[in-house]
């Protein structure tokens, strides 16, 4: 996963992320998708239908830089032990 700096950070634009209105979850290279997999079920202050937005910009993500991704729903990747 590259080092992404708060400067780049905010350079990027809001649909380069999984929740871009809280700018959460960078979707820059499989590391971040990687990692915005792992910690969806820790974002907090988003409602259902900005989860399921997110998880299909994460699969998106995942598709384009090769991640397999075996969760098709954000309730899956909630699931405790997740």
């Amino acid at each position: 996963m590259s080092q992404l700096t708060a400067r780049l950070r905010k350079k990027l634009p809001g649909l380069e992320f999984a929740f871009p209105a809280q700018r959460r979850e960078p979707l820059v290279d499989a590391g971040h998708i990687r990692s915005a997999v792992a910690r969806f079920n820790q974002v907090k202050g988003v409602s259902d239908e900005e989860r399921t937005k997110g998880l299909r910009r994460i699969l998106d993500a995942a598709k384009k830089f090769g991640v397999d991704v075996h969760d098709t729903t954000w309730r899956d990747l909630k699931k405790p032990g997740k």
